[in-house]
C-alpha cells in the first residue's frame, strides 16, 4: 500500500502497549490526532491532539487533506466507530486502518458467550426501544452506552418492559488496567458510580417485549381508527415481501403501522399522510418502536408530482384514497420490479384495483374475515368490511 495520509486506530484501555509496532509508528508520525479526550489523554498526544468537534463532523479531519493524520477510535474503528463515517469521503489509497479488539470482543471473552450468538448495540444516542424484538428468555445482547448514568436507565427500562429478571453485567473501562465487571438484575440495579466507557451485557431471563412477526396486535400503536388492522396488515406485509434495506413508500400512511412492521422487518420507510393529528400518532410510532434512523414521515397532502423528489423505492404501500390518477402516476414513474401494493374497501377502489389488475396482472386478492363476537347470550361470527388487494411487481 501507498504511504496513506490517514491513519485510523483502534485504541484500547490499555493505551499505547495494547497497539501493534506498525500502529505505534504511525502515531508517532502523525502531525495531527484526532480523538475523544479519553483516547487523546490514552495516547499521550500531547499538543498535536483535537477533540472531536461537537456535533461530531469529519470536515476537520477532511481539511487536513495531505498531511500527516490520526484518528483514534475505540477498539474495532469500524463497528460503532469513527472509521465508517470517514472512508466514505476517501479513496482507498489514502487511508489504512490499525484495528484493536472491539467491546463486544472484549466482554464475550470476559464471559465467556459466543460472539456469533450475540446481539451487539450501540446505544450511545439510540432508544433502548432497538431492544425490543431481542427480549426473549435466554437472549444475551452487549450495548454500548453513552455515560455512566445510562446503565440504571435501562435498567428502569427494562422492568417497564417486563424483562425485569434480566442478569445485567455492568462493564466499565474493559480491556485496561481499571477495568470493572459486577452483576446485577434489573429489578435489582442500586449502583451509583458506574464509570465511562461501559458497556452492559445482557442476559434475558424471560420473553418480554415484542414478537418478530408480522402482524403486531393493533393497541401496538398509537392510532385513531384509522390503521390497516392486524390480520391486513399481515398480508399486506407479506405482499409487499420486504427485504433488509429496501425503501418503502407508504402513501396515505394513516397511524404508520403497515411503515412500522416494514421498517421492524429490516426495511426503511418514508410515511406519507396529510392529516395533523394522523401524522401526531406516526411520529409517536416512530419514537415508540425506535425508528427514526430508518422511518422518514412526510406531512400533507400526495400529489403526484412531489413523489419525484423522493428516492426510488422498492415498495409501494396504498392503504386508502388510491385513485386514478395517482395509480398511474406510480405505474408512470416507478422502475421496473417494483412492487406496489393497494388496499381497498370501497365499490369504487374495488372496480379500479380490477381494472388495473386486468392492463397490468399481479394478484387480485379480496378478503373477508370475521371475528367472534356476543349475540344475544351466545355468540356469533361478526363480519369486518371485505378488503380488496392489489398486488404488483411492475
Amino acid at each position: 500500500m501507498a504511504d496513506p495520509w490517514l491513519h485510523i486506530i483502534g485504541l484500547n484501555e490499555d493505551g499505547l502497549a495494547g497497539l501493534s509496532s506498525n500502529a505505534r509508528s504511525a502515531l508517532g508520525a502523525a502531525e495531527v490526532i484526532f480523538g475523544g479526550p479519553r483516547h487523546l489523554e490514552l495516547a499521550d498526544a500531547g499538543p498535536r491532539g483535537q477533540a472531536w468537534p461537537i456535533p461530531f463532523s469529519v470536515d476537520p479531519v477532511m481539511a487536513l487533506r495531505g498531511q500527516k493524520v490520526v484518528i483514534l477510535a475505540s477498539g474495532d474503528p469500524f463497528w460503532f466507530g469513527a472509521g465508517g463515517s470517514i472512508t466514505p469521503h476517501l479513496t482507498s489509497d489514502e487511508w489504512r486502518a490499525f484495528p484493536s479488539p472491539s467491546t463486544f470482543a472484549l466482554a464475550v471473552n470476559h464471559l465467556g458467550w459466543r460472539l456469533e450468538e450475540t446481539h451487539c448495540f450501540g446505544l450511545h444516542a439510540a432508544p433502548f426501544s432497538q431492544l425490543l424484538g431481542h427480549l426473549h428468555k435466554d437472549a444475551q445482547l452487549i450495548c454500548l452506552l453513552r455515560n455512566g448514568t445510562a446503565p440504571a436507565e435501562l435498567a428502569a427500562w427494562l422492568v417497564a418492559q417486563g424483562a425485569e429478571k434480566t442478569e445485567m453485567f455492568i462493564m466499565e473501562r474493559l480491556g485496561g488496567p481499571n477495568q470493572r465487571v459486577r452483576h446485577t438484575r434489573a429489578n435489582a440495579f442500586d449502583l451509583t458510580d458506574v464509570q465511562a466507557p461501559v458497556a452492559v451485557a445482557l442476559h434475558i431471563a424471560q420473553n418480554a417485549g415484542r414478537a418478530n412477526a408480522p402482524g403486531l396486535p393493533d393497541d401496538s400503536f398509537a392510532h385513531d381508527g384509522q390503521i390497516t388492522k392486524q390480520p391486513i396488515r399481515t398480508l399486506t406485509i407479506a405482499a409487499l415481501a420486504p427485504r433488509k434495506a429496501a425503501l418503502l413508500w407508504d402513501i396515505g400512511a394513516g397511524s404508520g403501522s403497515v411503515s412500522v412492521e416494514w421498517c421492524l422487518a429490516g426495511g426503511r420507510a418514508v410515511a406519507m399522510e396529510a392529516k395533523p393529528q394522523r401524522c401526531a400518532n406516526i411520529a409517536t410510532n416512530i419514537t415508540r418502536f425506535g425508528l427514526a434512523q430508518q422511518m422518514t414521515l412526510v406531512e400533507g397532502k400526495v400529489d403526484p408530482t412531489r413523489l419525484h423528489d423522493l428516492p426510488q423505492p422498492d415498495a409501494v404501500f396504498i392503504g386508502g384514497g388510491a385513485n386514478e390518477a395517482l395509480v398511474k402516476a406510480l405505474c408512470d414513474l416507478l422502475p421496473q420490479g417494483t412492487r406496489l401494493v393497494i388496499n381497498g374497501v370501497t365499490l369504487e377502489t374495488e372496480m379500479l384495483l380490477a381494472q388495473w389488475h386486468a392492463r397490468k396482472g399481479g394478484s387480485l386478492l379480496r378478503i373477508e374475515l370475521a371475528s367472534a363476537a356476543p349475540l344475544g347470550t351466545m355468540r356469533g361470527w361478526q363480519p369486518a368490511r371485505p378488503v380488496v388487494q392489489w398486488s404488483v411487481a411492475l
